[in-house]
């Protein structure tokens, strides 16, 4: 008989998906509405750590908008030239915003340093101020992306949880120059944090670029997988075991198994399901099972 391949996707997350692409678009505007006004905020200020912000948060805005667009471009239906579907376009978006971070983050380290060696005077109640309306705007947008499972949600709410860290940053530090003659406070808390956010950058680019070169997921064992496929009766044993994800959320898997030359139709079936039931446990939303009849009957021997 000759190999037979059983595929199984996941057709689940239309929901989930337009949920996504509204947080995606309220966060957007959030960040592009603050970051303007934290221009105007950084020059009434004279702080450098709010316009090294600004020009943080409108690199956030425009990968933000980058992010809305793929991930609605994202979510097209496989069709002939992407028969996966678009679902990796979200992926180049996490990696774009990536870059964007890092590129920001070393533009506010070379205009910080300068500033450490001649500081100027800010005005720590504007700063004080500034920093509150920064806690809460990109606060309400850290709690709508909150619950997103795809990378490009995960690299964006991260974009966002800094900002809100950072603001932190900077309430304290505008709570002690309104008691103490400290400037040199402000450049060196814009220091600090791009440190933070260049060290985390450095792991998100670990992971996206992981994701593209179709590393194996997190948290999937192939070793596990197969040997609970091997323990079944029927299964003379498996190769080619391929699991890579296409977005950060999306699993696939290919896997070819052995069986007997004489084994029925009525056992390959059964099989079937004993092996699904096997994968059930890791949500793939897609799999590729080929079914080979003796050790001769694989399509990809040399």
């Amino acid at each position: 008989m000759p190999a037979m391949s059983d595929h199984s996707h996941d057709h689940n997350h239309e929901h989930g998906h337009a949920h996504g692409q509204d947080n995606l678009r309220v966060a957007f505007f959030l960040n592009l509405g603050f970051a303007l006004l934290e221009i105007f905020g950084g020059i009434w200020t004279n702080s450098l750590a709010i316009l090294s912000d600004a020009v943080h948060d409108l690199g956030d805005s425009l990968s933000l908008g980058l992010s809305w667009y793929l991930e609605r471009y994202s979510k097209k239906s496989e069709d002939r030239r992407y028969s996966y579907g678009y679902r990796r376009f979200s992926l180049l978006a996490a990696l774009l915003n990536t870059v964007i971070l890092l590129s920001g983050s070393l533009i506010i380290m070379t205009r910080a340093i300068p500033r450490l060696m001649n500081p100027e005077q800010t005005n720590a109640p504007g700063m004080a101020l500034m920093a509150i309306l920064g806690i809460a705007m990109n606060g309400i947008a850290v709690l709508r992306m909150r619950s997103e499972k795809s990378e490009n949600a995960r690299i964006v709410a991260w974009h966002l949880l800094e900002d809100v860290l950072g603001w932190v940053a900077v309430l304290v530090v505008s709570i002690v120059l309104l008691f103490a003659d400290l400037p040199i406070l402000d450049p060196l808390l814009s220091i600090l944090i791009a440190i933070y956010i260049l060290v985390n950058v450095v792991r998100n680019l670990r992971r996206t670029l992981g994701l593209f070169l179709q590393e194996v997921p997190s948290g999937i064992d192939l070793d596990q997988i197969e040997a609970g496929i091997q323990a079944l009766q029927s299964v003379e044993s498996t190769h080619h075991m391929h699991a890579w994800s296409l977005e950060g959320e999306s699993h696939v898997l290919t896997l070819h198994v052995v069986v007997e030359e004489s084994a029925s139709q009525q056992e390959v079936i059964a099989l079937r399901k004993q092996i699904r039931s096997v994968l059930s446990q890791h949500d793939f939303a897609h799999m590729t099972i080929e079914i080979e009849y003796g050790p001769n009957d694989c399509m990809m021997a040399a």
